[in-house]
């Protein structure tokens, strides 16, 4: 039986990688995707733990070998995406995996793999999340300024999910995200 294929998406800073975190470390039994991204890495985060860290020409090559699932330019700098093998071969092993991606990702997987089950990570309120942001440190004010803009965006794109999880507490959403590949049947591709 195919795996399950669930996406988390949401605004910059509502706390994508921290959930997704969460169920690395208490669920190990869900496969997570790791991106590819044209950024430089931030303190403290692994080339191939966090991220692949890819020059600009490697990623030009990925995408024209339709070596990502998805992929896009995000707060109009740099570019990240999803590797297509390694989520293609463990879906095929009937694995569950869990892609944490933008919403641009998200509406590619959509449209590719119609089956995935798209999960909206929300933040508490508007001033949650601008604090999330400036409390992180690790953009200047035009990058903040830019990564507030996109996310009003993305907060309005909410309605294109399957699911909203409102980010309260990281050990709650990640529960929720988990139930998720508990309750929800694989879908069969083949129809």
């Amino acid at each position: 039986m195919r795996g399950r294929l669930i996406v988390l998406a949401g605004p910059t800073a509502v706390g994508k990688g921290t959930v997704a975190a969460w169920v690395r470390e208490h669920h190990p039994e869900i496969w997570m995707s790791v991106s590819a991204t044209t950024r430089p890495p931030r303190p403290g985060e692994i080339d191939g733990k966090h991220y692949h860290f890819v020059s600009n020409e490697e990623f030009d090559r990925l995408v024209a070998t339709d070596g990502l699932l998805e992929w896009a330019v995000v707060h109009g700098v740099n570019r990240y995406g999803t590797p297509r093998a390694a989520v293609e071969a463990k879906l095929a092993e009937g694995e569950s995996v869990l892609l944490e991606i933008d919403l641009q990702g998200a509406r590619q997987v959509r449209e590719h793999m119609p089956e995935a089950y798209l999960v909206f990570l929300a933040p508490p309120s508007w001033e949650e999340l601008v604090k999330r942001l400036v409390g992180r440190g690790t953009e200047t004010e035009a990058e903040r300024e830019r990564r507030l803009e996109t996310a009003r965006e993305e907060l309005a794109a909410v309605s294109e999910f399957d699911t909203t999880i409102v980010n309260t507490e990281v050990d709650e959403a990640g529960r929720e995200l988990v139930d998720l590949f508990r309750s929800h049947p694989t879908a069969d591709p083949a129809g």
